[in-house]
């Protein structure tokens, strides 16, 4: 049976540059960030984008690394992250979208139906070959890993030719069908001051013979999507099923200046808060118990934010903006309008609140907490809501950045509130955990959450070339896959 994902609930995708850490060892994969750097896009554009990717979400040695960061952060260019991966043997390169909302690494094959030819995204595109691999084998309907699937919504069966499939239909009419194979990916290592390129790992993942909508449209084509979800399926799960990788992984995504640290691994920082995540669910869904502006908590039923089929609070990184469930909108825009200045101007653009302010906002405008279970607070400095759209008359115009879900009761925190803060995924603890932080300084990171010797990341330290520099060597513990953020402006 095809497995169908609803629509209002998002596809996380990144472009970065990676460094992970395979067999024991540090990995290096190579990470891209593109985006169009119009800066005068309207919220409505973003929303619309948005709108798309709610719609597909689906579900002991030391290394010497060093990551440099490039690019910007800017919430008005609607970014697409993605990553190479290389499969098969001989080894092919694909860029693949990485997505936290689903679990299956697939790429187009060759005979595909639907499948772009060119990228707008100025990269060439890959079709992989099974026949052409050595290493290459079909996954069967008999095979364990295609009944844990099945169980997952993540695979289908045909008794007419016994091969595990997989049919992905998304919210906003797009899709993909295919059939799974295991093969093996390679990965870049250092290990004691050198790089080879001789790791790898079987895995399993998708071979996609269709698709339709907007996986068809070649202005940000990629060559499939990498899913960082928490199934058995996902790549992390079976990397951590054969001892290669911890069930934990970090980032800390620079906000200003762009770029970041995202790792196989839990980023050690005293000033963490942790929250449970809720059992049972597809995606990072939290509980959020209220909102604070001011200190003051908003009069917003409970219930608003509880989970059920269609409504909850989720975590996603690929999201650009931030939306909140119906019910708590107008209450939260009400509140910060009511903490401004009276000599702050307010004006309406486009629906969205804005405020006309000439000088810094750090001042002006409230400090807004979203209090979660366990005690568990995060914390929102003005620059975490708020989005400068525009000046006029030697003003700029800053506008509320949450936008408002019509009809449902979902709330998505994304990259407006994600940014300048460490983010732990701690799947093997079923937590997640934050903390204010400035992503443009080394982070401690241990392999196992909660424990282990941590070690130094320093965003930046990698070099592009994956050569390693002359000067202070920073370690980072064994078993972590380390991905840094690499932003490449590509312009439309």
């Amino acid at each position: 049976m095809a497995a169908t994902f609803p629509a209002g609930i998002l596809i996380a995708v990144a472009l970065l540059s990676a460094e992970a850490l395979v067999c024991g060892f540090p990995v290096t994969l190579t990470l891209e960030r593109a985006f169009p750097t119009n800066h005068g896009v309207e919220f409505s554009q973003l929303r619309a984008r948005d709108k798309i990717r709610h719609g597909r979400m689906l579900q002991s040695s030391s290394g010497v690394v060093d990551f440099p960061v490039q690019g910007t952060f800017d919430p008005f260019s609607v970014g697409l992250y993605f990553t190479k991966v290389q499969l098969g043997s001989p080894a092919r390169e694909f860029h693949v979208q990485i997505d936290t909302g689903s679990d299956v690494l697939w790429v187009s094959c060759g005979s595909c139906t639907g499948c772009p030819q060119t990228s707008g995204l100025q990269i060439q595109l890959n079709f992989f070959d099974p026949g052409s691999s050595s290493t290459s084998s079909l996954i069967s309907c008999s095979d364990r890993r295609c009944s844990s699937a099945v169980q997952s919504s993540d695979a289908s069966c045909s008794n007419q030719n016994n091969q595990c499939t997989y049919t992905f239909q998304y919210g906003d009419g797009s899709g993909t069908s295919g059939y799974y194979i295991s093969d093996l990916m390679h990965f870049d290592t250092i290990f004691e001051g050198s790089v080879m390129t001789n790791s790898s790992a079987p895995v399993v993942f998708g071979c996609s013979n269709f698709q339709t909508g907007d996986l068809t449209k070649s202005d940000r084509a990629v060559d499939g999507i990498f899913g960082f979800g928490q199934q058995g399926m996902s790549v992390i799960s079976q990397l951590s099923s054969q001892g290669i990788a911890p069930r934990v992984f970090s980032h800390c995504l620079k906000g200003d200046s762009g770029g970041g640290i995202l790792v196989l691994g839990e980023i050690v920082e005293p000033n963490i808060v942790y929250t449970p995540l809720v059992p049972s669910q597809p995606h990072y869904n939290l509980y959020l118990q209220s909102i604070s502006v001011n200190g003051q908590i908003l009069p917003i039923d409970s219930s608003v934010f509880a989970t059920s089929t269609n409504r909850g609070t989720i975590i996603d990184s690929g999201t650009t903006l931030a939306y909140l469930a119906e019910e708590a909108y107008d209450p939260f825009v009400s509140a910060i309008t009511a903490a401004v200045p009276p000599s702050i101007r307010t004006v309406l653009s486009r629906g969205n609140q804005c405020y006309l302010v000439t000088s810094s906002i750090s001042g002006i405008f409230p400090q807004v907490s979203l209090n979660f279970a366990g005690g568990a607070s995060m914390v929102l400095k003005p620059e975490d809501y708020l989005i400068q759209q525009s000046s006029i008359g030697g003003a700029a115009v800053w506008c509320i950045g949450f936008q408002k879900i019509q009809g449902q009761g979902i709330t998505i925190l994304g990259d407006l509130v994600l940014k300048d803060k460490i983010f732990v995924y701690d799947l093997a603890g079923q937590r997640i955990g934050w903390a204010n932080y400035d992503c443009s300084t080394s982070v401690n990171v241990t392999a196992s959450a909660g424990a282990g010797r941590s070690e130094f990341v320093n965003a930046g330290e990698l070099s592009g070339s994956t050569s390693l520099n002359d000067g202070p060597s920073k370690f980072i513990t064994a078993g972590l896959l380390v991905l840094t953020v690499i932003s490449n402006l590509v312009f439309s």
